[in-house]
């Protein structure tokens, strides 16, 4: 096998717009649902799955699962749910305006987004949702022989995305937050390169494809 083809690559769609994401409101687990606008966008994003992809796999929440429909019905790949690839929990602030968290607990969001072990009250600090993500690549990894020179989907959230990017990329906490947020349906690419799990190599390839930053995650 060439060293081309022994190349994994591993794409992260984050879902389609909600009307929570349009009002800046925090979702967290939440399970919001597709706005109209979203569901255009889930249905263009199907080209993602192209020929080569083997799996596809999503958060089991419905924004991320009715985005990676739309990969499914365009692939006709088995579309996996995993509750792994779930948002970050963000305990107290789920629900709330980026306003009335700032007004209820003052710097704490700026402090959430510059520091890694940072979690909301009842929530999910970055490191705890990228060692929560992480199995799941390692157990593909382990399982999935047919991987090398294809690629493998994972549909989640964009704080998933960015947790799990840094997990695989093994930056170091204080270099967590230089991933910046996705807008819904852009994407990222990684590839590892490496022989095994025990060294896979992983790049990043593709940071935030085909989108600009969305205002709801600045």
């Amino acid at each position: 096998m060439s060293k081309h083809a022994a190349v994994r690559r591993l794409i992260l769609l984050r879902h389609g717009q909600t009307e929570w994401n349009a009002t800046d409101r925090m979702q967290g687990q939440y399970d919001t649902e597709l706005s109209e606008l979203g569901r255009r966008q889930a249905k263009a994003a199907g080209q993602l799955a192209t020929p080569d992809a083997i799996a596809l796999i999503s958060s089991d929440l419905r924004r991320a699962y009715d985005t990676a429909t739309a990969l499914a019905e365009h692939s006709g790949l088995e579309l996996v749910a995993d509750s792994r690839l779930r948002e970050t929990l963000l305990g107290e602030w789920q629900g709330m305006t980026h306003i009335e968290v700032d007004a209820r607990y003052p710097g704490s969001r700026q402090r959430w987004r510059l520091d890694a072990t940072f979690a909301p009250p009842g929530g999910e600090s970055k490191l705890q949702v990228g060692a929560r993500a992480l199995p799941v690549v390692h157990e593909l990894f382990a399982e999935r022989e047919d991987w090398p020179g294809r690629t493998i989907i994972l549909v989640a959230h964009g704080g998933l995305i960015a947790a799990l990017t840094a997990a695989l990329l093994e930056l170091p906490p204080a270099n967590w937050p230089v991933l910046g947020g996705l807008a819904n349906t852009s994407w990222v690419q990684l590839s590892s390169h490496g022989p095994s799990i025990e060294q896979p190599g992983w790049r990043l390839d593709v940071w935030n494809a085909a989108a600009k930053v969305a205002p709801d995650v600045l």
